[in-house]
């Protein structure tokens, strides 16, 4: 069997970011969740402050650039993926909504998606759940029951909340995402831009 492939969407605008070391985590933990059943995996990251202007610009002129298009292939070609926004004004960043926006209703439909998120403080630790898993829930996505937010005392203290410490959530919802990206048929959608005619055929083939 073919390496499964897991995409990882980070949305952190810092470098370094504790969205990205959050995404780390949970992709790591993904990977090693994998290997227990027995599956390889291949982990692709999509760093979206990277892609903003392209972001920007498909949404004006409703076309992508190489960079962006590339980003928007391999979540379309995904076994799984991994999502994980900051939290701003008790909302996801608006630059992950508007990469959401661009990839196309069709490009998540089945796919499963563990959603992560990270903020300064508790009080957003519900952001994941009434913001982001609707959204993800209407393009269709396989969303796992278990989502992630680590607030700055966690990583501090390693989690020491009174539920589940951070690295227990994040062996959780990463073994949520391996077991059903493990169950599925490995992912063979078309490519985004399969339908699209060549040169060649524009031109009748002259």
């Amino acid at each position: 069997m073919s390496a499964r492939s897991i995409v990882v969407v980070s949305a952190g605008v810092s470098q370094p970011s504790s969205t990205r070391l959050l995404a780390d985590r949970l992709a790591e933990a993904t990977v090693t969740a994998l290997a227990d059943l027995g599956q390889q995996s291949q982990v692709t990251v999509v760093e979206v402050r990277e892609l903003a202007h392209d972001v920007v610009n498909m949404t004006l002129t409703g076309f992508a650039a190489a960079p962006l298009a590339a980003a928007q292939q391999a979540i379309a070609e995904a076994d799984g993926v991994i999502a994980v926004t900051p939290v701003y004004t008790a909302g996801p960043a608006g630059l992950f909504k508007s990469f959401v926006d661009v990839l196309g209703t069709d490009a998540l439909t089945g796919t499963p998606v563990l959603l992560g998120a990270t903020g300064g403080t508790a009080r957003h630790s519900l952001v994941p759940e009434v913001a982001v898993r609707p959204l993800f829930t209407y393009l269709h996505a396989d969303v796992v029951p278990t989502s992630v937010f680590a607030a700055t005392d966690d990583w501090a203290d390693e989690g020491g909340d009174d539920v589940k410490p951070l690295p227990a959530r994040i062996t959780r919802a990463a073994t949520e995402l391996a077991e059903r990206v493990a169950r599925r048929p490995t992912a063979a959608r078309p490519g985004l831009y399969d339908a699209v005619p060549d040169f060649s055929e524009l031109l009748g083939g002259a």
